[in-house]
């Protein structure tokens, strides 16, 4: 059974940093693409990073870019998302998802397996 499952979320004062994990199981995603979205109550799911299948192609979002870093550790069949800096603008529950090809997509629809989710929350 394919599984994702965040963690590191939590609540955090504006200035601060947290670092998210999504651990995957049930198979290697070493060759897959990979994404972290977010979602605020009452606003649509958000790209917020996502990383190529080969580890070298990145994006971010422009709000993030700068703050934010994604990597993945594939032996530890790991990504991450290391956040910098945080405003209370990113405060949402945060999901990784996962693709069965290496190269990144912009909707969400396009991503097969999906994690349960993880709240970040930041004070102001």
């Amino acid at each position: 059974q394919v599984q994702l499952v965040e963690s590191g979320g939590g609540l955090v004062q504006a200035g601060g940093s947290l670092r998210l994990s999504c651990a995957a199981s049930g198979r290697s995603f070493s060759t897959y693409a990979m994404v972290w979205f977010r979602q605020a109550p009452g606003r649509e799911r958000e790209r917020v990073a996502a990383i190529s299948g080969s580890g070298k192609n990145t994006y971010y979002a422009t709000s993030v870019k700068g703050r934010f870093t994604i990597s993945r550790d594939d032996p530890k069949n790991t990504m991450y998302l290391k956040m910098n800096s945080l405003r209370p603008e990113d405060t949402a529950v945060y999901y990784c998802a996962s693709r069965t090809v290496p190269i990144t997509a912009p909707q969400a629809s396009e991503y097969t397996y999906w994690g349960q989710g993880t709240q970040v929350t930041v004070s102001a």
